[in-house]
């Protein structure tokens, strides 16, 4: 491997065995150093995981099930500390290259697996998405990703941030091998769309754009509409917007206090100034606030249901393109404030998301999104393939 885009973590390579056929023989692909992978370490981001770490003797039960369909493992990627973060810039081990737009971030916390992918040095690579660590890559670096609903995916030998709300998904840069990847890693669905699924869109959620960005996403639209049909207008209100950003934030950080707090307090971690205000924070969030927040989530999560049933929502993935690698961090700080009020809407509801890299703004990628109804996944990465190609 001649440039590794720093996507990768620098360890000695290791023996993992792979079926020489099945339907993903002939595809390489990287895995986020959160799962673990025998003959690996698993770092997570940060050197004090790292250094506790010693070799895994196990695989994650996906990274398996991959490795048993064909697919040839060709390292572990580069992560944000912990996982606590969306930009893709770490203290400890640089910013990974953005394939797409190499003068801005690649976007976290899944950063190296998006910059493998984008620049071309794998097939496809596992992330994982609690707050939207796939999907702000893909639309940042110009690639397809899933963030399946919640508990589609095993992650049994996965590093934990926030059990209620991690998931595991995956990039691609073309949508078949999306699809491909898909029908291998999710299995039939539940609760499949129809051949010709319900489109709609929420003129609330475009009106937090920009006008520049709305109208770079009009060809998307435009080619969805194509596809499959105009997206029929939103009938009905939101749920309050505050509600879900700040009960997916208690959540959040109650839980990645619970996973990660006993370590970083017990053996001083040197922390980015970002991610230790971020943990700072999740320490003070009390076990009333983070019930009560629990059960806000059950209630958010009813009232989108009834507002959107078995449609599937069309939204933007985030509100612009990546930040520049030399933006300041009030900046990065602001886009990830505005990213989580259109990212949280899937975690809050626990049901898959896809972004699709059909727009471009000032020369940079940017995604746009389907949101489908829980038990869609497949349904939902088949639709997305469909669009693309169409």
């Amino acid at each position: 491997m001649q440039d590794n885009a720093f996507a990768f973590m620098p360890y000695p390579p290791a023996e993992v065995p792979h079926a020489p056929t099945g339907p993903l023989a002939g595809f390489t692909f990287a895995v986020k150093d959160l799962f673990d992978v025998a003959g690996y370490p698993t770092g997570g981001g940060s050197p004090h995981i790292l250094a506790m770490s010693g070799i895994k003797t196990r695989t994650a039960s996906v990274v398996q099930h991959l490795l048993d369909a064909g697919a040839e493992l060709i390292g572990k990627t580069h992560t944000n500390e912990l996982a606590y973060s969306l930009t893709g810039k770490s203290i400890h081990y640089g910013t990974p290259r953005n394939g797409a737009a190499p003068d801005r971030i690649p976007g976290g916390s899944s950063s190296g697996s998006a910059s493998a992918v984008s620049n071309g040095l794998c097939d496809f690579a596992l992330g994982t998405d609690t707050g939207g660590s796939v999907r702000t890559p893909a639309s940042y670096c110009g690639l397809f990703g899933l963030r399946p609903g919640h508990g589609r995916v095993s992650l049994e030998g996965c590093q934990e941030l926030s059990r209620s709300m991690d998931t595991a998904g995956y990039f691609t840069r073309d949508a078949p091998l999306f699809e491909r990847v898909g029908q291998c890693l999710l299995g039939e669905d539940p609760a499949p769309l129809s051949a010709e699924p319900s489109l709609t869109v929420s003129e609330e959620l475009f009106s937090l754009l920009s006008g520049p960005v709305r109208q770079a996403l009009q060809p998307a639209l435009e080619r969805i509409a194509a596809s499959v049909g105009a997206p029929a207008l939103l009938n009905g209100a939101l749920p309050d917007q505050a509600e879900t950003y700040w009960a997916f934030r208690h959540i959040q950080g109650y839980e990645a206090w619970r996973a990660q707090g006993e370590n970083i307090s017990r053996y001083g971690f040197a922390l980015g100034p970002d991610v230790a205000a971020r943990f700072a924070w999740a320490a003070t969030i009390t076990e009333d606030q983070y019930r009560r927040a629990c059960g806000a989530r059950d209630v958010l999560r009813d009232a989108w249901h009834k507002l959107l049933g078995n449609q599937v929502l069309v939204l933007p993935t985030l509100p612009d393109i990546a930040p520049l690698v030399t933006a300041g961090e009030e900046e990065v700080e602001l886009t990830r404030r505005l990213s989580q009020q259109l990212l949280a809407i899937a975690v809050i509801c626990g049901t898959p998301q896809v972004t699709l890299p059909l727009a471009h703004k000032d020369g940079a990628p940017l995604g746009i999104s389907l949101l489908g109804p829980r038990g869609s996944d497949l349904s939902l990465v088949r639709l997305a393939a469909r669009i693309a190609t169409s």
